[in-house]
């Protein structure tokens, strides 16, 4: 299936299902207990109940229960039914359209007055999503949650009545595909005393594994839709419980809240009262002799990424919570840890060593559910009206001028404040205080300064390089609640004219955090283990907005905001059809600028015809296209299915004669991507990109590398990050690192996939296919086999150790953790075809290398300030260095790319780099 964000076709749609339960709930009469409808009670040692089973218990429950509703919110990767359970009162799931409505309006904010908002909020019921299961190996929760819906469908205690009366609980699946695989791996052997899922063969979501829950704000797995469509389309929830474990080490569970820092864009009550479900959450567990729990510096975990379940959640101004426990259905023991032992703030009750069961983290999972539905249920008007506020202030923020602080505004108060202290006036103060005191003026000139002013709206004219991207970018927002306008006329706005067919985003609207987190660079805080130490390392990545990285042209209006343009009401946008221009006979040019384009290509290469770059720009009438624009020959199949990818949004120009430039004629290409036995997420969202642009593909594991004879087989091997094994300490940070299970341990289906990339044996084999005539793309981490295969792939930012081995620098020097940095693009080398000469590039601790003889840079760093969105230390060094060369090896060609130009399928604007390499790499080998 391919996404419509790519092909413009809504298959995914978002779309709202109907209410009507495929599962008429009949009167209440005997809802079968878990011990009653699973072969074994989940929750026992040793037994997991997977998703066939979870489901069927679902029907049964729904068709037995007038408290439970179960809608289908749509298809997993692999095509399950993901079912979402709402448990409320029969009086308030006879009117759910109603509260769906309140809940709505409240949250999107527009057009609603206080009284109205205090009126609906006194009316509606409180919506609150409680999830399980979205990384299958942490198996607590889905267990957890089948008793969950059995206590609340059958308690008749006064808390379990208030919470029916008072809100709307979602109890959702977000990974049925994961569940399935993670318990029938886990059940598959007899003896339970042999029983684990740390080999399960393959990632537990189809292709991106533990990353879907970093797919939030792209939304580009089926899962991820869904789930959003219900957050941010449908239902409104103002608590969003994401479920997770394991816990800290000598604790059982980690509570919110998190630490710092938070993102600035999101609105501070939002974090207020997160802080308050917290303190509910861990107050019910001490008041219930549960001890163990653990917040803020207890783990890793801060709000600062807008990539995750309950992240995203702030950007939209619901609470977003997460829990991490530990157990599992293999019972286990909390070891003795001598620093949890000392009460704090952080873990006011500390647990003891003891053995630990399943059934155990059962008991906590319900005090915690419980509790988030008690806060809920005696909160219910605050909830609602809250989120009122914080939409309606978030309108009322993008109407006018406002500004938004960020750590880089603080310094820049600082730096002013040397030469314009406070004056003594102030009194009440100790001298500590008077010394960070500052000018009082200064902030309105820095803080307030008009040249820093947010933006009212983001207007992206028609008129962009890559529209199909650029309309993939606007679905992102779309599928994630955004309101968008489209201009079906010519308007003004900041001064400037746009044409008709340009979009606009407002920041007038109640998702104003997301929209600024989209469009505005990232300015992480300089985050050090204490004053003068090493950078303290983020939860996850701290740059990633999106419009840079997906190369998106966009006009920042800071007043006069756009007139009311036509509101986007499809489900997802469509490119504008590709045109066929001209009326010549000889053939068809294409312009290489569009990522949709490689689809074209695949397509065309796929049916046998023709089809070679232009190696030098190329004018046709009035337009003049960058070098690799593509030549087609007439033909009747070229003119086929030229017609039938219209929807990929590409022209086509007919000329009368062939375009007069050098040509390299392109050739079907055999694909290897290189995976290994679990799975690598990297390379599983290279899966993912190789499909929704129809490159041809198989997945080869090392067993075969070292089997040698590769260039029988493959044209192209693709190394993405983590695919090589990296040294410890060595040049090339980061990788994947996984204890390869033995093959007897291993069902005979799955030996084939065992084993790792070598220097003994993968690596000679790989050079012979190089020069063979086989092309070699390495990216991240797995440049480690670049540099054993070249020694002009050298690592720039190393020290050398005393035994000569490399070290990358060490992180108080440099240190890039996951952001956004300008490189220098050579446009006129076939491996960056398409591309601007300037490109926002993903960084994540990678390595860049050191400009060599025979080496051709194709991308370099060439600024001391790159850093464009995010955090870096001792981003100076990158001046000078080369992000991705390109190697002779023989006949063949070795692509090093230190970023990671495809990461988490996010930086389309250097996917060309990778699609390029796959199609340049083979077809010059055929012309030596």
């Amino acid at each position: 299936m391919k996404p419509a964000l790519l092909l413009g076709v809504a298959a995914l749609t978002l779309s709202m299902p109907a209410l009507a339960d495929p599962i008429t709930p009949k009167a209440p009469g005997a809802i079968p207990s878990p011990a009653e409808a699973f072969s074994t009670e989940p929750g026992s040692d040793y037994y997991l109940a997977n998703y066939d089973a979870y489901e069927s218990y679902l029907k049964k429950l729904a068709a037995a229960s007038d408290r439970m509703k179960l809608i289908d919110i749509g298809k997993s990767a692999e095509g399950r039914t993901m079912w979402v359970a709402i448990v409320s009162s029969p009086a308030n799931l006879a009117r759910l359209d109603h509260y769906r409505d309140i809940a709505r309006r409240l949250a999107k904010a527009e057009g609603v007055t206080e009284d109205q908002a205090k009126a609906m909020a006194a009316e509606g019921r409180a919506v609150v999503w409680i999830d399980a299961g979205l990384h299958a190996t942490e198996t607590v929760t889905t267990q957890s949650q089948i008793h969950v819906l059995y206590r609340m469908l059958t308690g008749q205690d006064a808390e379990t009545k208030r919470i029916l009366d008072e809100e709307i609980v979602l109890f959702g699946q977000d990974n049925p595909d994961g569940l399935q695989l993670v318990a029938d791996w886990y059940m598959r052997n007899k003896d339970p005393k042999t029983r684990e899922f740390r080999t399960i063969p393959r990632l537990y979501q189809k292709y991106v594994g533990h990353d879907n829950n970093r797919d939030s704000f792209m939304a580009q797995m089926p899962e991820t839709v869904a789930v959003n469509r219900v957050f941010f389309r449908q239902w409104f929830p103002q608590i969003i419980f994401n479920q997770h474990q394991t816990g800290p080490a000598g604790m059982v569970v980690f509570v919110p809240p998190f630490r710092d820092p938070f993102n600035y864009n999101y609105a501070p009550l939002v974090m207020n009262e997160l802080q308050e479900v917290g303190a509910a959450m861990h107050s019910r567990l001490v008041a219930e002799d549960k001890p163990g729990s653990g917040a803020r510096s207890a783990a890793p975990y801060s709000t600062w990424h807008n990539g995750m379940v309950r992240s995203i959640a702030y950007f939209h101004n619901s609470i977003g919570l997460l829990t991490e426990i530990i157990g599992g259905p293999t019972p286990e023991k909390i070891p003795l840890i001598a620093d949890t032992q000392l009460a704090r703030n952080d873990e006011t009750l500390p647990i003891g060593p003891r053995d630990w069961h399943l059934k155990d983290s059962l008991e906590y999972q319900y005090s915690l559910d419980r509790a988030v539905m008690d806060y809920a249920a005696r909160n219910r008007e605050r909830l609602l009206l809250n989120i009122w506020r914080m939409g309606h202030e978030a309108i009322e923020r993008g109407s006018r001028d406002s500004w938004t602080t960020t750590p880089k505004d603080v310094d820049a108060l600082k730096e002013a404040g040397k030469a314009n202290k406070a004056d003594e006036g102030f009194v009440g103060y100790n001298s500590r205080a008077r010394e960070g005191m500052v000018a009082p003026e200064l902030y309105a000139k820095v803080l307030r300064d008009p040249a820093r002013r947010d933006p009212r709206a983001y207007v992206l004219p028609p008129t962009q390089r890559d529209m199909p991207t650029t309309i993939t970018f606007l679905n992102t927002l779309l599928k994630n609640g955004v309101d968008v306008e489209r201009a079906d006329a010519a308007f003004s706005a900041g001064g400037r004219r746009y044409p008709a067919g340009s979009y606009v985003v407002r920041t007038a609207q109640a998702y104003r955090p997301h929209v600024l987190d989209m469009f505005e660079p990232q300015d992480h805080p300089h985050d050090a283990e204490y004053p003068g130490g090493p950078p303290k390392a983020p939860y996850d990545i701290t740059g990633y907005t999106l419009a840079y990285q997906m190369g998106v042209q966009y006009d920042r209006v800071l007043d006069d905001a756009p007139p009311k343009l036509t509101p986007v009401t499809a489900d997802l946008l469509t490119p504008p059809p590709g045109r066929v221009l001209g009326s010549g006979n000889a053939g068809w040019v294409v312009g290489h600028e569009t990522n949709n384009g490689f689809i074209l290509t695949n397509r065309l290469l796929k049916a046998g015809v023709p089809v070679s770059w232009i190696t030098t720009a190329t004018t046709t009438g009035r337009t003049t296209l960058t070098p690799g624009a593509l030549w087609i020959p007439a033909s009747a199949q070229a003119a086929s299915i030229i017609a039938q990818s219209a929807p990929l949004g590409v022209d086509a120009y007919k000329v009368a004669r062939a375009p007069a430039g050098a040509m390299m004629p392109l050739k079907p290409v055999r694909i290897g991507l290189v995976d290994r036995y679990g799975g690598i997420m990297p390379a599983g969202w290279t899966r993912w990109l190789l499909e929704q642009f129809e490159f041809p593909f198989k997945v080869v594991y090392p067993q075969e590398l070292d089997a040698g004879n590769l260039n029988t087989k493959y044209d192209a091997l693709v190394f993405a990050d983590g695919t090589v094994p990296v040294e410890r300490g060595g040049a090339y940070p980061g990788g994947y690192r996984f204890e390869m299970p033995k093959s007897e341990a291993i069902p005979a289906d799955y030996r084939s996939w065992l084993g790792e990339v070598t220097r003994d044996k993968s690596l000679p084999a790989i050079d012979a296919f190089a020069r063979a005539g086989g092309t070699v793309i390495t990216v991240g981490s797995a440049n480690t086999l670049a540099s054993m295969l070249s020694p002009a792939i050298t690592p720039a930012l190393v020290t050398k150790k005393a035994d000569g081995s490399l070290t990358a620098l060490d992180h108080k020097l440099f240190y890039i953790p996951g952001s956004l940095v300008a490189a220098r693009v050579d446009t006129t080398k076939p491996l960056a075809f398409g591309m601007t000469p300037s490109v926002d590039m993903f960084f994540d601790e990678s390595q860049p290398f050191v400009p060599a003889a025979g080496a051709t840079p194709i991308v370099t760093f060439d600024s001391a300030n790159p850093l464009r969105s995010g955090w870096a230390v001792g981003q100076e060094r990158l001046k000078g260095t080369v992000a991705v060369s390109e190697v002779d090896l023989g006949r063949g060609k070795l692509f090093a790319m230190g970023p990671e130009v495809t990461q988490r399928a996010q930086p389309y604007a250097t996917f060309k780099l990778l699609f390029n390499g796959l199609l340049y790499g083979p077809a010059s080998a055929e012309a030596k």
